[in-house]
C-alpha cells in the first residue's frame, strides 16, 4: 500500500534529518542526490524543516555557485542543549553538549563512599548544574545517564542492586526533580559503552559483537543484528557472576566472588601483577588501579621502558599478560559458546590498556578453546565510552522528538 501524502514527507523529513546528522551541512542539491528525491520535492522538505526551525543555511557550497543549490543547510544545533552522566562508585563525570553533539562544557568530581546518601546527592547535583551554566545553557531537553547495575526494562529505573551506592539511585530522582523539563534516561554503563564502540569505535562495522567490560568490575554488553538486547529481567550481560574455573568458590546471588569477577576484576589482577612480581603503582586517579598495571606490562613487554632490570621486568610481565589472557579467554569462551557474536570487545579502561598485545592473546586463547571463529579487538574508547554513549542516547532521544513529524 503506497503510503499517504502525509507519511510519504514524515519520512523524507526524517531522511534529510538524519543525512544532515551524520554527514553535516549539505546543498540542497547533495540532499538529492544521496536521498533519490526529485528536486521539488527537496525543495519542500528544506522549506518544511526551516520554517520548523530545525535546519538552517549554515553557509554556501563555494564561490562560484550562488544558486540556490549552493546554500549548505544544517541542523540548528542550539535548538536543544543536552547532558550526559557517567555515575561510577566513585565519583561522576558530566558532559553538555548542543543537538549535533558539540561538547559545550565537561566536569569530573570524586565522591567518597563515606559521603552518605543526601550528600553524595547533592554533589552529583551540584555538578551537573554548574556544567550546565558553564555550558551557558537556558535548560536541557534530555539527559543520558549511564550507572553500573541493572535497569529495569519495565520501568525503565535503575533497581536497587547489592553492593552498589544507594546515591546512584536517589540521583536519577533528584536530577528529574530539579531539571522538571528534561526527559532523564538511565541506562546500564556496559550497554552504553557498547553503543558507543558500535557508533564511534571499533565495532563500528559489527552488527553483532559483545563487549566485555574490564574496568573496576566486569560487565558484558550484547548487540545482535544491530539490537543491545538486555534480557527479561535487564540482566544479559552480568558475566560478573559467571562460575568459571580458577576461582576459589562460586558467586552468590548478592555477590559476585567466586565467579569471573574474581578473575577479571581490578583487585583480582593487581594481585596477579604482584604475584609477578610487577610493581603496582596507587595513584589517585580514577581509572582502575589494573589498568595502569595492565598498560605498564604491555610498555615492558614492548621494550618502551628505561627500567633498569628491564629484561627481567619484561619477562615477569609477558608471563603476567599470559596469564590474564588465560583468565579472560574463559569468560569470553563462554560467551562466544552461547552467542556466536564472532567478535568480542575488551572495553573499559583494562581493555584500551591492553590494547593490540592483550587482545591478541585473549583472541589466541579463544580459537583453541571454540569452534566458533571470533576476533577480540581491544576498545578505541576505554572508560570514556560510557560517557560517549550517554551521550549518544541523549541526543538520539532529543532528536526523536524533535524531528517528529508535525501536522500541516
Amino acid at each position: 500500500m503506497p503510503a499517504s501524502p502525509s507519511t510519504a514527507r514524515a519520512i523524507n523529513d526524517r531522511l534529510a534529518l538524519r543525512l544532515l546528522q551524520q554527514q553535516g551541512s549539505l546543498t540542497a542539491g547533495q540532499l538529492k542526490q544521496l536521498t533519490g528525491l526529485s528536486r521539488p520535492t527537496v525543495a519542500d522538505l528544506v522549506e518544511r524543516l526551516t520554517d520548523a526551525g530545525l535546519i538552517a543555511v549554515v553557509g554556501e557550497a563555494g564561490e562560484q555557485r550562488r544558486g540556490p543549490n549552493a546554500k549548505l543547510y544544517g541542523i540548528v544545533a542550539d535548538r536543544a542543549q543536552l547532558a550526559a552522566l557517567d555515575v561510577r562508585t566513585e565519583g561522576v563525570s558530566v558532559i553538555v553538549s548542543d543537538l549535533v553533539g558539540t561538547v559545550l562544557a565537561e566536569a569530573s568530581a570524586p565522591i567518597g563512599g563515606d559521603a552518605g546518601t543526601g550528600p553524595a546527592v547533592e554533589q552529583a547535583v551540584a555538578l551537573v548544574e554548574r556544567v550546565v551554566k558553564e555550558a551557558g545553557a537556558d535548560r536541557l531537553h534530555t539527559v543520558g545517564i549511564g550507572a553500573p547495575g541493572l535497569i529495569d526494562p519495565a520501568s525503565g529505573e535503575l533497581r536497587d542492586s547489592t553492593g552498589l551506592p544507594e546515591w546512584h539511585r536517589s540521583l536519577v530522582a533528584a536530577l528529574q526533580e530539579r531539571l522538571p523539563e528534561a526527559r532523564v534516561i538511565v541506562e546500564n554503563e556496559t550497554n552504553l559503552a557498547a553503543l558507543a564502540e558500535q557508533r564511534d569505535g571499533v565495532a563500528a562495522d559489527r552488527d553483532t559483537f559483545v563487549l566485555l567490560w574490564l574496568g573496576h568490575g566486569t560487565g558484558a554488553a550484547v548487540v545482535l543484528d544491530g539490537a543491545l538486547r538486555r534480557g527479561a529481567s535487564g540482566g544479559t550481560g552480568e558475566i560478573g557472576f559467571l562460575p568459571v574455573p580458577g576461582t576459589t568458590g562460586l558467586p552468590s546471588a548478592v555477590d559476585c566472588e567466586g565467579g569471573f569477577h574474581s578473575l577479571a576484576g581490578s583487585a583480582a589482577i593487581v594481585e596477579l601483577a604482584r604475584s609477578f612480581g610487577l610493581p603496582v603503582e596507587d595513584t589517585s586517579a580514577p581509572e582502575p588501579l589494573a589498568a595502569g598495571v595492565v598498560g605498564r606490562a604491555v610498555a615492558l613487554v614492548a621494550g618502551n621502558t628505561e627500567a633498569a632490570d628491564r629484561d627481567a621486568q619484561a619477562a615477569s610481565a609477558d608471563r603476567f599478560l599470559d596469564t590474564l589472557a588465560d583468565h579472560l579467554a574463559v569468560g569470553a569462551a563462554s560467551v562466544v559458546a552461547i552467542l556466536d557474536p564472532g567478535c568480542v570487545v575488551l572495553g573499559g579502561e583494562v581493555g584500551q590498556a591492553g590494547g593490540e598485545a592483550l587482545a591478541a592473546r585473549v583472541e589466541d586463547r579463544v580459537r583453541r578453546m571454540s569452534p566458533l571463529a571470533t576476533v577480540v579487538r581491544p576498545s578505541g574508547l576505554g572508560g570514556a565510552a560510557v560517557l560517549r554513549g550517554a551521550l549518544l542516547t541523549a541526543r538520539d532521544a532529543a532528536q526523536d522528538e524533535l524531528f517528529a513529524p508535525r501536522d500541516r
